[in-house]
């Protein structure tokens, strides 16, 4: 791939719910991935634990329209957490861990970028697969306390569930999630 390009996908009649904290997301991670999806034709649906407007590390606006409370995991062709220092909130909550964990039992493609698959480890769904994150002495207590095999790699594909490990992987890991929605 020669740097700085831009790839094209159809994603006309998908629907990607991204899951955003309700305060501190990384601004890279929500906003690069969405103007993918939207750009490819995709619906495109913010959720956090309240709704309306939330700041990102880097001052960016997001405009959440939905409650973690009103997902119907159902409805979407693929979730995807976006990190950042405010994601931690999402790590042992049992909402977050139960659309992780649903998303993935119905085939639906799960992402995670950042600390944020320290999300889908504690949701038990990434338990002997590879992965990547964030690297942090915390991320990786959770990698290992859930067997996780961390691999470090800019974005991680297992199966269904794509991992990234920070702002620089953020288009990349756009990306993955479009070409196996595609």
């Amino acid at each position: 791939m020669v740097l700085g390009e831009e790839r094209s996908f159809n994603l006309e009649g998908k629907k990607i719910l991204m899951i955003i904290a309700p305060e501190n997301f990384r601004d890279e991670e929500y906003f690069q991935p969405k103007e993918i999806f939207l750009r490819s034709g995709a619906e495109v649906t913010t959720a956090s634990l309240k709704t309306g407007k939330i700041k990102g590390m880097l001052g960016g606006i997001a405009e959440a329209e939905i409650t973690l409370d009103d997902v119907n995991v159902a409805y979407y062709d693929a979730i995807v957490f976006s990190g950042g220092s405010g994601a931690t909130v999402y790590f042992d909550n049992e909402k977050a861990l139960r659309i992780a964990k649903e998303a993935f039992e119905k085939g639906k493609v799960v992402g995670a970028i950042c600390i944020a698959p320290a999300i889908l480890a504690n949701a038990g769904i990434l338990k002997g697969k590879n992965a990547t994150v964030w690297k942090s002495d915390e991320t990786l207590k959770i990698f290992d306390e859930q067997g996780v095999n961390y691999t470090g790699k800019d974005v991680e594909v297992a199966g269904n569930i794509i991992t990234a490990n920070g702002p620089h992987a953020a288009k990349e890991f756009a990306y993955e999630i479009a070409r196996h929605l595609e």
